[in-house]
């Protein structure tokens, strides 16, 4: 009953994850906010369907499909088509046209669907083909590294990558954080003090406008509406 979801990391490093999803006696969900983009295919009473899923700097509600079952692709902060800008796509979608159950059309080719264990040669291929590509200083810097640019300059690779600035990365991974440790037990104090919010006021505006719940709707989940894909990085 509602919104059974499965994930697992990937070694590619375009790849931030790979999910499969079914929904059964679900309406909607409430689709936390997310730094990465998308690649998402769903079939639901014998149609399939595909789209490209921008970023979403804010959670918001959205429909779900009963008995239907979705297979998604995140990309890594920094990977990009360059033919579908990601700073077009925060907060919304790109429809993949002619999709069936095994194909699909990319760019001019036509594609087979990938699966949940072969995700990795799908994206290569694009790869390959050009259609991804990776911006090396977004990754160099999420990592650790200072790379020798102006912090405007810096800042513009971050919103061509990804769509967003890196305050804004950097608060939504936060909240997403902070959503896993509520909802593991952690006094919200201590998650305060842990990911370094100002105190619980704060803590509570980044839930709310990230996730959409408050500490204590974490705490006693909503089965009616269940949240989108969460994950320990």
């Amino acid at each position: 009953m509602g919104l059974a979801i499965e994930s697992r990391p990937s070694e590619l490093p375009y790849i931030e994850r790979v999910w499969r999803s079914r929904s059964e006696d679900v309406g909607r969900m409430m689709s936390v906010a997310t730094s990465h983009w998308e690649l998402v295919w769903w079939e639901h009473r014998g149609r399939a369907e595909a789209a490209v899923l921008g970023p979403e700097a804010k959670a918001s509600r959205a429909p779900v499909p009963g008995d239907a079952v979705f297979f998604g692709i995140s990309f890594a902060l920094g990977t990009s088509m360059p033919h579908i800008p990601v700073s077009r796509l925060v907060g919304g979608t790109a429809a993949i046209p002619d999709v069936t159950r095994r194909s699909l059309w990319l760019k001019g080719s036509a594609w087979h669907v990938p699966g949940y264990d072969n995700a990795e040669a799908f994206v290569s291929r694009m790869v390959r083909e050009g259609i991804v590509d990776l911006d090396p200083v977004v990754p160099a810097v999420l990592g650790g590294a200072g790379p020798d640019v102006s912090d405007r300059t810096l800042q513009r690779h971050f919103v061509a990558a990804t769509g967003l600035t890196q305050g804004a990365i950097r608060q939504i991974h936060r909240a997403r954080q902070a959503t896993l440790l509520v909802q593991e037990g952690v006094p919200a104090q201590e998650v305060v003090h842990r990911l370094g919010y100002f105190d619980q006021p704060h803590l509570a505006r980044s839930l709310k406008r990230y996730v959409g719940r408050t500490a204590t709707q974490l705490s006693a989940p909503d089965a009616a509406e269940p949240l989108s894909l969460l994950y320990k990085t």
